[in-house]
């Protein structure tokens, strides 16, 4: 079991995300970088770090991306939130929860990306 927002976490999720059919469907023909923050990470979390999806593979990163196409900013409790499924993205968005900047029209265009993504990364044994 992998601890929320930590390395051994982001290889749990590149690994189940990347083995699931629906989402490697969805994203076989897109190109899409995410940078989250979340500042309120507690110790031995990531504050910072990036999902990428390029060449049908998704790939969760630490750190910083070189040129994201959207900054996605929450606290610890909505990540946590929206992860277990207990919030969606679009809830947290219009409750001011999180904040999202950048290129929203890509943002917009992906939604079926985002819903395979949740789809997948439920399957992520983890540790809150």
């Amino acid at each position: 079991m992998a601890k929320f927002l930590t390395n051994d976490w982001m290889q749990a999720l590149n690994d189940t995300v990347n083995a699931h059919d629906g989402f490697r469907n969805a994203i076989a023909n897109v190109e899409l970088t995410l940078q989250f923050e979340v500042p309120d990470a507690p110790e031995g979390a990531e504050k910072r770090y990036y999902l990428q999806i390029q060449n049908g593979e998704l790939a969760a990163i630490a750190g910083d991306a070189a040129s994201p196409d959207a900054t996605i900013t929450n606290s610890y409790e909505t990540a946590m939130a929206v992860s277990k499924g207990e919030m969606n993205t679009q809830m947290a968005f219009m409750s001011g929860k999180l904040k999202v900047s950048g290129n929203m029209a890509k943002i917009m265009m992906n939604q079926g990306t985002f819903n395979a993504f949740a789809d997948a990364a439920s399957g992520v044994d983890v540790e809150y």
